[in-house]
């Protein structure tokens, strides 16, 4: 079976095609004006190499930051929200808290819908779901005929207490289709049928605001797909870590805003369990971003919120909130492309402004004047030029020198080592705060863990990160440049449903539980039964549950046929412990949602061997890499050359897709499967 994954991110677009013969990976520039133009060329190198055409390829599977950036760039559509009247500032008041307590300048999200786009329309559901006020027909649509006349192509509608009562929602629908067929509309009862109006209401402008952007974007791409003569099934990524059909994703594009990096969390997961880790980080960094996950005994952390675009780095409530299933990360622009600067006061920044793919940083000859951290790399030795991107191009460090000393060094002056080196420090010390930050927030140790380092940027900065973590192992996996496209070829099959409805534990309804579970493994199993594909279902139901009066709640994991308020209270007790590291006596438990998740893992596994091209054999050379104090002359070796014997570092270690940098203090080896160990050999 030929399978293909595509990963498009900030800087690069990466194809993996699966098959017996094993993993035939390529990079290519993204291609921001239509990136489906990047794709189909990465698709034709991969596809060239590996003697495979078009015609034999099996299943697409595609992971996109298309819906990400289109939310923090704000070129999505032009967007309009149907609430309840009197209810449309609701986004604009949010949680009325503030994030960052001291500072008298706050920036506060922006809505994704200008105030003259919020139309309040007369209807009033109870929060029992009763019917006070009937939806008033005529005002609803004297409204949206305005707001189509100013140029408005996508609603969210959302009313409030649509979660128990979805009737004037469904109806606000008919009436604007019969009149407007080719607007675009998102039900919050369809995207998010959960209690919190705000959150309910964010979530469904953001998928009504990337929506039309994403539907065409997907449905060009399969068209062009079928004209080069791949007709098969393609099946996205969602930000929870599973797959979903293209339809699917049509329909709740917002549920696609993390799936490039819910990929790789899923190949870091896969990597702790095949080698029995109970704790792992991974580590993820890009030519755009940096992401760091917390996974424990196989599985990465979940949660149902998230934030887009946040305005203070690390500061929840900062950013756009969106609920839906996602792998819990933190995320900061800290790339290869990242720029750097110095500020008035001589600090230096790095990011989250990214250089991209176009230009990209200095030292790739695409006209890009900017420092960045590739060029700080390529400055302090851990680039080849003869092996940068698989020889596609040389790299240019001149320009990486030029920009390195205008932006860095004349401020700080410094000499050019130096400032590249102050630059490469900065990006990890921004990443290491932002790794304790969130083990921290989640009440987890760092200096026990395994770190599992991917990324065209990752491999080349997870020793020295790890040792400022008080970190000692850090695994390279094979295929560590593609990562993320190879988690796609491992993450099953998955779709998850909510519903709000709130009981007492004391009062538990098991009659009400049990329908709606019933409802959502029907709407959950539509999903996956649409993909095709055929294997043994999982199934999880979680209900989300809090002590009275608390303001969060904590998943516990339920068995509906052994349900009881007895079980349901010990396994509350016991996640609220782990979590808080207590419980509350004496105090009434409560449950506000439910969700249930359906999982089919894919049937094809992925073999761990790349396929190279045969003019990849050098010479033995070395190059001189500076490590903050002196240059030191380090070995070049092919990772292919690896093998179990240990190496000591310094070392640089150049394949295809990325670099893998092991510091003095350090040594290296290869696994039977190709991995590479770096682990510390002195401690500093």
């Amino acid at each position: 079976m030929n399978r293909l994954a595509v990963d498009i991110g900030g800087t690069f677009t990466d194809i993996v095609l699966a098959n017996d013969q094993g993993l035939t990976t390529t990079k290519v520039l993204t291609t921001y004006t239509d990136p489906a133009l990047g794709v189909l060329t990465g698709i034709e190198e991969v596809l060239a190499i590996a003697n495979v055409k078009a015609e034999q390829i099996d299943l697409v599977l595609h992971g996109t930051t298309l819906a990400t950036n289109a939310l923090i760039e704000r070129s999505g559509a032009a967007t309009a929200l149907v609430t309840t009247a009197g209810h449309r500032d609701v986004l604009e008041m949010a949680l009325e808290n503030r994030f960052e307590q001291y500072d008298v300048n706050i920036d506060r999200p922006v809505p994704l819908v200008p105030r003259k786009w919020r139309l309040g329309v007369t209807e009033r559901v109870a929060a029992d779901g009763l019917t006070l006020q009937q939806l008033n027909r005529e005002e609803l649509l004297r409204g949206v005929r305005k707001l189509v006349s100013e140029g408005v192509d996508s609603i969210a509608i959302g009313f409030l207490h649509s979660y128990q009562n979805a009737m004037h929602e469904v109806l606000a629908a008919e009436i604007i289709e019969a009149e407007f067929p080719s607007l675009i509309l998102s039900l919050s009862s369809d995207v998010c049928p959960e209690i919190r109006e705000y959150e309910r209401f964010s979530t469904t402008v953001a998928n009504a605001y990337v929506k039309p952007l994403m539907s065409e974007y997907l449905l060009s791409l399969e068209s062009q797909l079928a004209q080069r003569g791949i007709v098969c099934q393609t099946l996205l990524m969602t930000s929870g870590g599973g797959l979903t059909t293209l339809a699917t994703a049509c329909k709740y594009p917002i549920r696609l805003v993390e799936s490039g990096p819910a990929g790789g969390a899923m190949l870091a997961a896969e990597v702790a369990r095949d080698r029995n880790l109970a704790s792992v980080l991974s580590f993820d960094m890009g030519g755009t971003t940096a992401k760091i996950c917390l996974i424990d005994d196989g599985t990465p952390l979940q949660s149902r919120a998230f934030e887009v675009d946040r305005s203070y780095r690390f500061k929840k409530g900062s950013g756009l909130p969106v609920r839906i299933p996602v792998v819990e990360m933190v995320e900061i622009g800290a790339g290869g492309g990242s720029i750097a600067n110095v500020d008035s006061l001589r600090r230096v920044h790095v990011g989250p402004e990214s250089a991209g793919s176009e230009p990209g940083p200095a030292c790739y000859g695409r006209g890009g004047l900017e420092a960045t951290v590739t060029d700080a790399d390529a400055l302090l030795g851990r680039l080849s030029k003869d092996h940068f991107a698989g020889g596609k191009f040389n790299l240019d460090v001149e320009a990486s020198r030029t920009a390195i000393e205008r932006s860095i060094c004349k401020p700080l002056q410094q000499d050019m080592l130096q400032g590249a080196f102050t630059v490469s420090e900065i990006v990890e010390e921004n990443m290491a705060s932002a790794a304790r930050a969130h083990a921290s927030e989640w009440g987890l140790d760092l200096e026990s863990r395994t770190m599992i380092a991917f990324g065209g940027a990752a491999p080349l900065h997870a020793a020295s990160l790890a040792q400022k973590l008080k970190i000692d192992r850090v695994i390279v996996p094979t295929g560590a440049g593609v990562g993320s496209a190879i988690g796609f070829l491992i993450a099953p099959i998955k779709f998850e449903v909510v519903r709000s409805e709130y009981m007492m534990l004391s009062r538990l309804n098991k009659s009400r539980v049990g329908e709606l579970v019933t409802e959502m493994r029907a709407e959950a199993l539509s999903v996956i039964t649409d993909t095709g594909i055929k294997a043994d279902i999982t199934e999880r139901i979680n209900a989300y549950m809090r002590y009275a009066g608390q303001g969060y709640e904590v998943a516990v994991g339920i068995d509906i046929k052994q349900m009881s308020e007895e079980r349901l209270s010990k396994r509350f007790e016991a996640a609220y412990e782990q979590l808080y590291g207590r419980t509350i006596p004496d105090v009434q438990v409560e449950v506000l949602s439910w969700t249930l998740s359906l999982e089919v893992p894919q049937t094809d596994l992925v073999t761990t061997e790349i396929t190279v091209s045969p003019e990849r054999n050098v010479e033995r050379i070395e190059v001189q890499m500076f490590d903050g104090k002196s240059s030191l002359a380090a070995p070049l070796y092919l990772r292919s050359s690896l093998s179990e014997q240990p190496i000591q570092g310094p070392v640089l270690i150049v394949e295809d897709q990325t670099s893998v940098v092991v510091p003095a203090g350090s040594s290296v080896s290869a696994e039977a499967d190709g991995a590479l160990i770096i682990e510390r050999v002195e401690n500093e």
